[in-house]
């Protein structure tokens, strides 16, 4: 099973691209899209192959979401998803649709790996952390 997720950005691709990874601690809503919650103090976003997606916490924890697999700026990236009891993969894709309009379509992968089934929590959780972005990109934050 595929969860399948997209939003219209008013934005062009380059900047909404770099607003995801580079911004991603100032935008990503961790409570509660996160695992420690108010613990957390800072998200980050590797920009490279390779990369490591993770969390912070007040005390210096850093918590592991993944690793990306794959890096094509500004067009799309790749990352294993290890927040789950499997290992998972997430895509997103930024496409071009004029010169400030970007749609960015996720795909988060593997959910038959899973013994448990949470794919409707997740297809929501996207969703809304999505709308979260495309506000913070569209409003300038």
């Amino acid at each position: 099973m595929t969860i399948k997720q997209a939003t219209i950005v008013r934005s062009g691709r380059a900047h909404t691209f770099d607003v995801f990874v580079r911004d991603i601690g100032a935008w990503w809503p961790t409570r509660p899209f996160s695992l420690g919650h108010e613990k957390v103090v800072a998200v980050t976003f590797e920009q490279r192959l390779g990369g490591r997606v993770y969390e912070t916490w007040a005390d210096g924890t850093e918590v592991p979401w993944g690793e990306v697999i794959a890096w094509q700026p500004p067009s799309r990236f790749t990352l294993t998803w290890t927040v789950l009891t499997a290992l998972t993969v997430v895509e997103v894709v930024f496409t071009e649709l004029g010169p400030a309009l970007t749609r960015v379509a996720l795909e988060h992968r593997g959910w038959e790996k899973l013994s448990t089934d949470v794919p409707g929590g997740y297809r929501a959780g996207w969703k809304q952390i999505l709308d979260t972005f495309t506000t913070t990109v569209e409003e300038g934050r």
